[in-house]
């Protein structure tokens, strides 16, 4: 059997995340590249709406005229890049629905026969949207659409069951809580819902993105620097519990900003683990991997870099116990209107939305 942490001794579960996450990386950091895929471009209606902002009757005039304002700006930027900004949710979603449900860009071969799914941040963006592709297959298969309340998992259901109408019975959709900032809802999850399921595939998706002129360091329930936190050791902690449950693939949600060389990396701070000083000197402490001061831009992009390598590592591991399972990365490009950024400046965001589209 593989596992990820170093060992099983009764310590508690945030060291042992923190002993299996720095085993990983070091063994993993002079190799650091993805299998990447840059999905085709497809129109598509759109299947979200996003109100920025709520008016208020006790708001000042002079409060109420600066809002209309702001709104009109933000209301001229989203009606030009709407379409395109769709375009490139459903092409993502469908290059990662197609990457959990065919195996042809692996090693593995095709299943014919219904399959269990479990998908993280499948609320919204393109884990929505690979959720509704891959429920559009029928052929009896099972959804799990893990979000960071029950409520979002059972409004994504709901939706996805509005968008296929009467063919949704064909479908099992199995909404449920998991959050990826508390290892305590990923112990619940496992138990509560995945006890007795065989998974045919794993979707790491789901992740946040702090605004980047964030000052002060968030951190999950069991203390980790919340970026990091929940982007790599969450969905960690959730892969080292199910792995041997797992039967055909595993796919993690990364992005290319791991690379310093690429358009979005060489912004800013670089992505950069160093020798894992904020692990081996801190602990669950640490503001960033490398033991540096908090950097919220270089904290994503470090996260992914940690997808990345996680990544490579698993899949040698997984070869090396010739094991069936095959692991991927998957990078979607900048689609800024998915959860992701939901800390971050609304006219910031907009702004970035038009240039990136």
């Amino acid at each position: 059997m593989i596992r990820l942490s170093l060992q099983s001794l009764p310590l508690c579960r945030f060291a042992i995340v923190v002993a299996g996450v720095f085993f990983v990386l070091a063994s993993s950091l002079s190799t650091a590249s993805a299998f990447v895929v840059k999905p085709a471009l497809h129109s598509s209606k759109s299947i979200t709406s996003h109100t920025l902002y709520s008016t208020s009757d006790l708001r000042s005039e002079n409060e109420k005229d600066e809002k209309t304002e702001k709104n009109q700006k933000i209301d001229m930027i989203e009606s030009s890049v709407s379409s395109r900004r769709d375009m490139l949710l459903a092409s993502s979603g469908m290059a990662l629905a197609s990457l959990l449900w065919n195996d042809e860009a692996a090693v593995a071969k095709e299943s014919k026969k219904p399959s269990t799914f479990v998908l993280t941040g499948a609320n919204s963006g393109i884990g929505f949207d690979a959720a509704l592709r891959i429920a559009r297959r029928g052929e009896d298969n099972t959804i799990v659409l893990a979000c960071r309340t029950l409520a979002k998992a059972q409004d994504a259901a709901d939706r996805i069951k509005a968008q296929l109408g009467g063919t949704s019975g064909s479908i099992n959709l199995v909404p449920a809580e998991c959050d990826l900032a508390s290892l305590k809802s990923i112990d619940k999850f496992c138990a509560s819902t995945l006890n007795k399921m065989s998974i045919d595939v794993l979707c790491c998706n789901a992740g946040i993105a702090r605004n980047t002129a964030a000052k002060d360091v968030l951190r999950t329930l069991d203390g980790f620097e919340y970026t990091v936190g929940v982007n790599h050791f969450g969905h960690f902690y959730l892969t080292n519990k199910i792995l041997p449950k797992i039967k055909r693939r595993i796919v993690v949600t990364a992005s290319a900003v791991h690379d310093p060389e690429s358009p979005g990396g060489a912004q800013g701070e670089k992505a950069a683990l160093g020798s894992l000083r904020g692990l081996t000197e801190q602990g669950s402490n640490f503001e960033m991997v490398n033991g540096e001061p908090f950097n919220a831009d270089k904290a994503y992009k470090d996260s992914k870099l940690c997808n990345v390598l996680f990544t490579r590592e698993l899949q040698h591991r997984l070869e090396a116990a010739k094991s069936r399972v095959t692991v991927n990365c998957f990078s979607p490009g900048l689609i800024v209107s998915t959860g992701l950024f939901r800390d971050q400046n609304q006219i910031f965001t907009k702004l970035f939305d038009f240039a990136a589209t």
